[in-house]
């Protein structure tokens, strides 16, 4: 054989393998990205639904979705799931009862939807219930949530810091494992930074899909970050998305309906503030709220900027001086919060210098037997931490989610990685007299620093 014609033979076959190895067959043209504006597009089914509460969780449910333009009406159905007897082989319960919401048009970078709101009431407490939203015709598939009791109970809940980036990628994971850890879950609380930009449909759109159908099973409690905010005018306004995908009480401050509000939940109080605008106001409202309201076993408090940072040169020095005070009036017990992209988690310690502020491992400690203060992260993004911190336990460069159980004179706290294994833990007890102990529990393996 010619030495032209082993070169042309040799071109021949290395060219179909050449266009393997870049991922596509030879003859046809590479993949493109799927558009956002086709993959998030909404049509007349039901999508993004989540449930929440705006009233008592023993009694009632919130339902948002989204649908296309034009559709309605707005109609919810629902029935105790005990109650599901018999031939139902077209999708519909005949027994059900139906309640038809609001609805509103909404307009996103990319493009025209409308947001639905359902809210049930007059439910029983401590039952399952079978539900669906649609406009009559075309409905989301029939789903199950269960109501708190209307007494103090054991339950567990789940906690996320910044889930923000590459959600559907890799947040997504995080979500499905802390649902396996605890598939009986009564609720999530998301501490901010749901997404990374704050107008963003694809990214609104990816936080759901991560989820899934979890948000339409497992109420969500979210609070604002930073990212979930814009500048609107010369005032930062929270995200066009955060009301009409959310329906949370409007007991708050003024002006921060659905970001800043109270409920209680079996006998512990829930306090959702709003990190990022009117401190003082808030710290008003929440001495006044927690005056005036009876008192609780547990008291747990959420919001997006530590009042300690754990991430290097941070520090919220303003709000720690305008939030502590309270805390320390009123015992919170434990707060919940992101921003840091990093975890750390103070001990309750023991009594020293009460008007210490700077952001040190002893200021951590300074609490007298009141809050334990966690920073953590789901996402993949990671800052390093602080060298100031010396705490309990620590970490950088691990997305983790939490599981807080719940008992009359107890919870249980454990925070996992994305692969489920165990990361910290601890318990705190609280005696007859409101005198808390807390007993480290995490697992005798290295922190991860990267």
């Amino acid at each position: 054989m010619s030495r032209v014609c082993r070169l042309a033979l040799t071109s021949f076959l290395i060219a179909p393998i050449a266009s393997v190895v870049e991922g596509h067959p030879a003859g046809e043209h590479a993949p493109e990205p799927y558009a956002p504006a086709e993959q998030h597009r909404p049509t007349p089914l039901p999508d993004r639904l989540v449930l929440t509460w705006s009233d008592a969780p023993a009694t009632s449910i919130d339902i948002t979705y989204r649908t296309e333009p034009g559709v309605g009406p707005t109609v919810g159905e629902w029935i105790e799931a005990s109650r599901v007897l018999g031939d139902h082989k077209r999708g519909d319960i005949k027994e059900a009862e139906r309640l038809e919401g609001s609805s509103e048009p909404f307009t996103s970078d990319l493009g025209g939807a409308r947001m639905h709101t359902v809210k049930l009431r007059g439910l029983k407490p401590t039952t399952k219930y079978a539900y669906r939203v649609g406009d009559g015709v075309n409905w989301s598939p029939w789903g199950h949530f269960t109501t708190a009791s209307n007494k103090p109970a054991p339950f567990e809940f789940l906690y996320f810091g910044d889930a923000q980036n590459a959600v559907r990628a890799l947040w997504s994971r995080v979500r499905r494992e802390a649902h396996a850890e605890s598939p009986r879950a009564a609720f999530a609380v998301h501490a901010g930074d749901l997404i990374n930009r704050s107008e963003s449909d694809a990214e609104w759109g990816e936080w759901h899909e991560a989820a899934g159908w979890l948000n339409g099973t497992i109420p969500t409690v979210a609070v604002p970050g930073n990212h979930e905010y814009r500048v609107k005018g010369l005032w930062p306004t929270v995200s066009g998305h955060w009301r009409p995908s959310f329906s949370f009480p409007e007991n708050g401050v003024r002006g921060l309906e659905e970001t800043c509000y109270w409920f209680d939940y079996q006998g512990v109080r829930f306090l959702a503030l709003d990190s990022n605008t009117k401190h003082q106001e808030q710290a008003e409202w929440l001495d006044r709220t927690l005056s005036d309201l009876p008192p609780t076993k547990w008291t747990i408090a959420t919001f997006h900027h530590p009042m300690y940072s754990a991430a290097k040169n941070r520090d919220n020095a303003t709000l720690r001086k305008i939030w502590k005070p309270v805390f320390d009036k009123h015992g919170i017990d434990l707060a919940l919060t992101g921003h840091d992209h990093a975890y750390a988690r103070s001990g309750l310690g023991g009594p020293l210098d009460s008007d210490r502020e700077e952001n040190l491992a002893t200021g951590l400690r300074d609490q007298q037997g009141k809050t334990v203060y966690v920073v953590s992260v789901s996402g993949p993004k990671s800052y390093p931490l602080s060298q100031a911190w010396d705490v309990s336990r620590s970490g950088s460069g691990v997305q983790l989610y939490q599981v807080i159980r719940v008992e009359d004179d107890r919870i249980e706290y454990r925070a996992h990685r994305a692969s489920g294994e165990l990361y910290d833990a601890f318990s705190l007890t609280k005696d007859a007299m409101g005198q808390v102990r807390l007993t480290e529990e995490a697992p005798d393996l290295p922190e991860i620093h990267e």
